[in-house]
């Protein structure tokens, strides 16, 4: 009788198997998780970088200190801003213009926003007009709105309200439609009237998805402050970077651009605070 010797055969060595052994850190693989310490270690090595990259330049001489002066002497220029209390009043100035136009177009936005998702006709009405208008240049409207409004309050308002309402309009259509039509359905089956599925049903399953859209409103808000205060304004972050245009102050401009994106930073990571905050029930994915 034969013996039969079995030899084992080694398993094929794939590209998946060989891989294994040498995986990235969780925080730098697709979708890998990260703490939230790594994650702030990671925000701030960010704007080192920026600064370390910007420092090195200005000090290399590659770029013109009269036209992009370094981080020292924007740093220097935007403490005496803050010691004569003059950054202080135009970081007031500006934050009541946006708060006000955001708090109209969030007020108008939200409410029509929903009612325009559910209802189909006010949908077929109102959507293509929203999407008609949210097309047009809002700097086109600038010389109109200073004929309109003059050089007051109220024109700012109205740029800033006109570039930020009909995009949230349309967002909250969007975060509306995706609420499943079954939640709806079971609501009238259990006998609610469309208003109580509206408030306890729709309203309820967007808001999550509406908060997210009123943080990203609140960036645009910004942007379109800018434009209204650098073209007819007499006070506020816009005014003050206009007149350093004038007179070459290329320190204070710059100081202030960094202090409009420190500001929009502050404010956009209160809302996500906010946010987790209020949505906790969805989870730690949620941004």
């Amino acid at each position: 009788m034969t013996d039969t010797v079995t030899e084992a055969r080694p398993e094929p060595t794939t590209a998946v198997t060989r891989g294994r052994g040498r995986r990235l850190p969780a925080p730098f693989r697709l979708d890998g998780h990260i703490t939230g310490a790594q994650a702030l270690v990671a925000s701030i090595a960010g704007f080192v970088l920026l600064l370390a990259v910007w420092s090195i330049a200005s000090a290399s001489g590659l770029l013109n200190d009269a036209l992009v002066p370094g981080p020292v002497a924007v740093v220097v220029r935007t403490i005496d801003q803050i010691a004569s209390g003059e950054l202080w009043v135009d970081i007031g100035i500006s934050f009541a213009r946006i708060l006000a136009a955001f708090a109209i177009a969030a007020v108008m936005a939200v409410p029509l926003g929903i009612v325009m998702a559910r209802v189909r006709f006010v949908e077929a009405m109102l959507v293509p007009l929203s999407e008609f208008i949210r097309y047009m240049p809002v700097v086109a409207f600038l010389p109109l709105s200073i004929v309109w409004f003059g050089v007051e309050e109220s024109q700012k308002l109205f740029i800033i309200w006109m570039g930020t309402f009909f995009s949230l309009l349309l967002m909250v259509v969007d975060d509306t439609r995706r609420v499943p039509r079954e939640l709806v359905e079971i609501g009238r089956t259990f006998g609610m009237s469309d208003a109580r599925v509206f408030s306890r049903i729709v309203w309820r399953s967007a808001l999550p998805g509406i908060w997210d859209s009123l943080r990203l409103s609140m960036g645009w808000c910004w942007t379109w402050l800018l434009v209204a205060e650098i073209i007819a304004a007499e006070s506020g972050l816009g005014y003050r970077i206009t007149l350093a245009r004038r007179f070459l102050d290329t320190e204070l401009i710059i100081g202030y651009i960094i202090v409009l994106g420190l500001l929009g930073l502050i404010i956009d990571q209160l809302f996500r605070l906010a946010g987790r905050r209020l949505f906790s029930y969805l989870g730690k994915g949620r941004s």
